[in-house]
């Protein structure tokens, strides 16, 4: 589906044949997905080539290259905590809304900071193959139950989520989990818990490697991307099973490192990324909700029911707090190193 809402916009400024924006994401099926739904397309209406780069959303390189004056990414999807972060340091720009041509009300989450346009909503969630558990499991609890579900599992290789679900495994009700995990006896309780399950745990670093760990029978169930299991099943044919409670929905943003010397042709990309028509074939291949309030109109509905944002699939979930974590998240990142190594 080729996305066509903002031509007149976006070519506004005759565009050359050295023309050329890199863009940089989080690599895998995801950029693959942007690729075809964004990328190729925005070339193709405005004659600007976009090459794309991929980083493991470790924000060091963009510091590096605004504070060196050495800018060579000039749009970058970034997690939330990193935009609040960057925006606050004033390594990344503050958007300009009227220049961009975008109605900022149209966008989920469009209060949270200054210097990201919103783009996809993901989910981090239990994954598991229905083959070999066709009962299960069914809450995050079973995760930590051993007993009902030996085996191996997977989890990301850091304390962000991991100790979220700790806490709600071991009985704190989703409303309460950062009030409790703001405590030093909350974080205790939920190291505790992790205790339980340390040996049987599969660490995992990046999106591509849960599904692998999945399809190869390493694991029997793990902590995903959905878009990543999502693509399993829909383009390699895995029995693949979500398990959506206490899924962890979060938001991306475009964000703009401050320094960059094509900030025009940045924000063009930015407002064909962020259309109606970008944000709803997104979802058509990876099953990220748009951020874009306009879009849903346009989604599948086939897809909506895989969508993070879907009514069933929000009824217990937990949203990450992303402040929580850019203040705390030195602090407990440090605390897990140590803990791993015990």
């Amino acid at each position: 589906m080729a996305v066509t809402g903002l031509v007149a916009v976006l070519l506004a400024k005759p565009a050359f044949a050295g023309d050329q924006l890199t863009v940089t994401s989080g690599g895998g099926s995801f950029q693959q997905a942007q690729r075809k739904a964004v990328f190729e397309p925005f070339s193709k209406s405005t004659g600007i080539k976009v090459t794309d780069d991929e980083y493991s959303y470790d924000s060091t390189k963009i510091r590096a290259m605004v504070q060196s004056k050495t800018v060579s990414w000039d749009v970058v999807n970034a997690g939330p905590a990193t935009t609040i972060r960057l925006c606050g340091d004033g390594i990344i720009e503050t958007i300009d809304w009227k220049k961009l041509g975008l109605d900022r009300a149209k966008f989920m989450d469009n209060d949270k900071n200054d210097c990201g346009v919103p783009n996809l909503i993901s989910a981090t969630v239990i994954a598991y193959d229905k083959d070999k558990l066709p009962s299960g499991p069914k809450t995050i609890a079973d995760l930590f139950d051993l007993q009902k579900f030996p085996g191996k599992r997977g989890l990301t290789k850091g304390p962000w989520g991991n100790l979220e679900w700790a806490l709600i495994a071991d009985g704190v009700a989703i409303k309460d989990v950062y009030k409790v995990l703001s405590t030093r006896e909350g974080v205790d309780r939920a190291f505790k818990k992790l205790d339980t399950i340390k040996k049987e745990v599969v660490w995992w670093t990046t999106g591509a490697q849960p599904p692998q760990l999945l399809a190869d029978g390493q694991v029997v169930m793990t902590s995903a991307y959905n878009g990543r299991i999502y693509d399993a099943i829909k383009n390699s044919g895995k029995h693949f099973e979500i398990m959506w409670d206490a899924q962890q929905p979060a938001i991306s943003f475009w964000v703009v490192p401050k320094g960059g010397p094509r900030l025009d042709d940045a924000y063009k990309f930015i407002a064909f990324a962020s259309s109606p028509q970008a944000h709803a074939e997104m979802a058509r291949i990876t099953a990220y909700a748009p951020s874009n309030k306009d879009a849903m109109a346009l989604v599948d509905p086939a897809i909506l029911p895989h969508v993070p944002t879907a009514p069933d699939n929000l009824r217990n979930a937990l949203p990450s707090d992303s402040i929580f974590w850019m203040e705390k998240g030195d602090e407990l990142g440090q605390r897990f190193t140590a803990w791993l190594l015990k």
